[in-house]
């Protein structure tokens, strides 16, 4: 935990949830080990979605559609979401969960690998969530910046690992030192990057909020 786990829960308790559907859904999630969002990072979704009212969303994981599926219902009508996933056993559940909650027209899922899918895309988004291979964040960015409409909000979910960001990278295990190592230089890009401003929240397993400059043409 990142925060103290009593002071998670109490903060949690006070959200007024989500719909029965949503509820099914990361019910559904959470019994077959699939990671969704966590309660707190919903809610700071939630608060950007009605702050920003974003026209046009890009995720990068999908999973089973949890996040892409509450993005829709608190964006504002007309909003449109283009969501990547490259695990294979987990992208029929998503369209078989879009497709249940009608949100087909509004959701387009696009199958394979984000480093080629990003490359792909054209436009611009005024809101991006990030919540794909942590290791991989750092490689997504060039992409990720140039399909940024100056002015959008980028948020990317799971950057503190739990605490392991802060320790040596002798602290982590052997496995884990790739992936350690690219979220600080990930966090590092961010902070310094010229087009944006960022700031790194203890919300969930840590997310940070980065806003492209207005004038970053």
């Amino acid at each position: 935990m990142i925060i103290d786990e009593r002071m998670a829960a109490f903060i949690d308790s006070l959200d007024k949830g989500n719909t029965p559907f949503l509820d099914e859904i990361e019910k559904n999630a959470l019994a077959q080990q699939v990671p969704v969002i966590r309660k707190s990072t919903q809610s700071l979704l939630k608060f950007l979605l009605a702050l920003t009212r974003p026209g046009n969303i890009l995720e990068v994981g999908t999973a089973v559609g949890f996040s892409a599926l509450l993005m829709d219902q608190y964006s504002p009508e007309g909003c449109h979401i283009t969501t990547i996933e490259k695990y294979g056993k987990r992208i029929p559940d998503a369209r078989d969960n879009f497709k249940r909650a009608g949100a087909e027209d509004r959701i387009a899922l696009l199958e394979g690998d984000a480093a080629e899918r990003l490359k792909e895309l054209e436009g611009s988004y005024d809101f991006v969530f990030m919540d794909a291979a942590k290791g991989q964040y750092i490689n997504f960015l060039p992409d990720i910046l140039r399909l940024l409409a100056p002015g959008g909000i980028l948020i990317s979910d799971n950057v503190l690992q739990d605490g392991d960001v802060i320790e040596s990278r002798f602290a982590v295990t052997r496995r884990n030192r790739t992936i350690h190592a690219r979220m600080r230089e990930y966090l590092y890009e961010l902070k310094h990057n010229d087009l944006l401003e960022t700031v790194v929240l203890p919300v969930g397993d840590g997310v940070t909020l980065s806003m492209k400059h207005a004038e970053a043409l």
